[in-house]
């Protein structure tokens, strides 16, 4: 994947850094950055998501399921056939099955972002928004209060966690907001309780 190219790139710029050529250094740091690398892995993921990415057939069951209904009407009636057509006008199958395929196959369920604010001074800091989907799992993370700034940080990411297999996270990043709430003058297990 895109992983492997970099890292084969990166090989490559490592023996001209030695030779000193003229801009190798620099892109040799630019493409050893972690943003650069997170932004990769996401990219990778992304790929891979939507590879995989389940479609439905159809998103209107309950009227193919009518139509078929009609065509069996035309059939040679055998007793498959009528039990066929018992089961697609069963209240249960039309209702409840069909009806919630039909309600799941029309939604959208990529996750959406909120955007970003216009008013960023060109000096500000880099700040960047992370959407990691728990699912029950622990974020393998922990945070501080630094003990300068009294900002909350990522303190460690654990490996093999889901903050580190996003890529998004690493110790020292600040907390600014989790899930909608500014955590500015929160103690740390005041946000842990949010994550």
């Amino acid at each position: 994947g895109v992983s492997h190219v970099l890292t084969l790139a990166l090989q490559e710029l490592s023996l001209l850094c030695k030779r000193d050529v003229n801009g190798v250094g620099m892109l040799y740091d630019l493409l050893r950055s972690r943003w650069l690398q997170a932004l990769l892995k996401i990219y990778e993921c992304l790929q891979h998501y939507l590879g995989k990415r389940p479609a439905p057939v159809t998103l209107q069951a309950r009227a193919l399921s009518r139509e078929v209904v009609e065509l069996l009407r035309e059939a040679p009636q055998s007793g498959e056939i009528k039990e066929l057509r018992r089961l697609l006008r069963s209240p249960h199958f039309k209702a409840a099955l069909l009806s919630a395929h039909d309600t799941v196959a029309q939604k959208d369920f990529e996750p959406t972002l909120p955007p970003l604010p216009d008013n960023i001074p060109e000096n500000e800091e880099a700040m960047r928004i992370v959407c990691l989907v728990k699912n029950n799992q622990p974020l393998g993370a922990t945070i501080k209060r630094h003990e300068i700034t009294g900002d909350i940080t990522v303190a460690r990411v654990i490996h093999g966690g889901l903050a580190d297999r996003s890529g998004l996270l690493y110790a020292g990043d600040k907390l600014v907001e989790v899930n909608g709430v500014p955590v500015e003058g929160l103690e740390p297990e005041q946000v842990i309780n949010i994550l």
